[in-house]
């Protein structure tokens, strides 16, 4: 009965796997000097902690 709750769960930590990886981008392209891209990947890694917060306490309240 509850094993349509697991997917909602296990699918949020690919969105924190996903920031950490635009993250990681956009500190090695602010150190190399291609600022477009450093503040494009923060954005996208911004948008998938939210998006990963939101899924997060949904989650919590299910």
């Amino acid at each position: 009965m509850f094993a349509f709750a697991t997917p909602l769960q296990m699918g949020s930590g690919g969105f924190l796997y996903w920031a950490i990886i635009f993250f990681v981008l956009a500190i090695v392209a602010a150190a190399v000097g291609a600022r477009g891209v450093a503040g494009i990947s923060m954005e996208i890694a911004r948008i998938f902690v939210l998006i990963f917060i939101i899924l997060a306490v949904v989650a919590l309240l299910l």
